[in-house]
């Protein structure tokens, strides 16, 4: 299969790199990780070791594959979109956090399939990234239910040594995605701490909470996904990745940009929208985007 990564940081190296130990794979991202990349190949340490030389590129335009996933940050998705807009693909698959699958079907004709991604990695260098822990990616119809194109793409993944499930519940899985996002992001990022260290200190009362009221939003919203559901999910990640750093912890360790929007953003929008309550989230969120703000990465008001 010929596979297209948008968005080749960590998690998207750690996933193109895995796949083109079977696959034709062409990384989008940039320089100097792409420029190493093409003069030396990409190394994959940790968890998982391999040595790869996928295509590298830094312009994302009029390409072609058979698969195009993509792994920016959620507020690229709108660029990615637009830059995917001018090629050609059979399907589309976003392994990004937050709801963004919706702002790719706006934007695109080819099929967009709901992913998720669990697998560990971090950014060592240019040319390398670690594997922080073994995970799965799932794949499935945004909409739930079978989808011929999503069998394809899990069997690709599967080809390529990626565990791999493909799934019909994924409306279920997207929500309880959110609400482990939601209870890992933002409060280890405020706490500074890592994942078992958020759940199993203080900060896990908040953690629990907001997976809690994501939870409730998903109810609102017709899917099935219990409290305790819910707070399981978070602890069994917190707990598969208790060394590792949040993304959002890490963002804020290197005074970047949060998915703040993408993760509490799509919480309370649409808690809002179904009449739920969401303090704890609604908290967490302005907490972030305050400090966002003083460093400068956020407009005020």
């Amino acid at each position: 299969m010929e596979v297209l990564v948008y968005g080749a940081g960590a998690l998207g190296s750690l996933v193109g790199g895995l796949l083109a130990r079977a696959h034709e794979v062409t990384l989008v991202g940039r320089d100097p990780h792409m420029r190493r990349v093409r003069e030396d190949g990409l190394r994959i340490d940790g968890a998982v070791d391999a040595r790869v030389r996928p295509r590298a590129l830094t312009d994302g335009t009029h390409r072609t594959a058979d698969l195009a996933v993509v792994t920016t940050k959620a507020y690229d998705t709108d660029a990615a979109a637009r830059a995917l807009a001018t090629g050609e693909y059979d399907a589309v698959c976003s392994l990004q956090n937050g709801f963004t699958e919706e702002r790719l079907v706006a934007a695109l004709d080819p099929t967009v399939l709901a992913g998720t991604a669990s697998y560990g990695a971090r950014f060592a260098e240019p040319g390398r990234v670690i594997c922080t822990g073994v995970g799965e990616v799932v794949v499935g119809a945004l909409s739930g239910g079978t989808d011929p194109l999503a069998e394809r793409v899990g069997s690709a993944f599967e080809e390529a040594g990626i565990e791999t499930t493909v799934a019909a519940d994924m409306p279920r899985r997207r929500y309880e995605k959110l609400a482990v996002n939601a209870g890992i992001n933002g409060p280890s990022a405020l706490a500074r701490l890592s994942n078992g260290e958020t759940l199993g200190g203080p900060g896990g009362e908040a953690a629990r909470e907001a997976a809690r009221e994501v939870a409730r939003v998903a109810r609102a919203d017709g899917i099935s996904l219990g409290d305790d559901e819910a707070v399981a999910a978070v602890e069994r990640v917190a707990a598969d990745t208790a060394a590792n750093r949040s993304s959002m912890c890490e963002d804020v360790a290197a005074g970047r940009r949060t998915e703040v929007d993408a993760i509490y953003g799509a919480a309370t929008e649409r808690a809002d929208r179904f009449g739920v309550p969401a303090p704890t989230c609604r908290t967490i969120a302005s907490l972030i985007r305050a400090w966002e703000v003083g460093e400068g990465v956020r407009e005020s008001g």
